[in-house]
């Protein structure tokens, strides 16, 4: 299975949802095309939105965490929404919820992020 990616802007937060599988063979498109997205401009906040990736291994752990660094340079924040079981429990392995807020949907992670749909 491959992965297939969507992205969509709200004011300043770029909304960002997987589908299928982040692994070493998918993930440089992830970063490059992000990297693009964040680099653009007017983009502060991401929400990653999960709820369709159905698996993720090392490389996409570290895919998350550059972006989340490119985030925090700008003085955003990032946060990941809609984790299916197998995925939750390797990002709490990996200890990314130290830093980064999960939250159960896409809306309730842009209301926390203040974003007006």
């Amino acid at each position: 299975m491959n992965l297939q990616m969507e992205m969509e802007r709200h004011r300043e937060t770029l909304v960002v949802r997987l589908v299928g599988e982040l692994d070493h063979h998918t993930a440089d498109e992830v970063r490059m095309s992000l990297d693009g997205e964040i680099g653009r401009g007017a983009c502060r906040h991401l929400v990653l939105s999960l709820e369709s990736l159905q698996f993720m291994d090392s490389s996409g752990i570290g895919v998350i965490l550059g972006r989340y660094k490119l985030i925090k340079q700008k003085g955003g924040r990032m946060v990941i929404c809609g984790v299916n079981p197998p995925v939750y429990r390797l990002l709490e392995m990996s200890g990314l919820f130290k830093i980064m807020s999960v939250y159960e949907n896409e809306s309730t992670a842009l209301s926390e992020l203040e974003v007006a749909l």
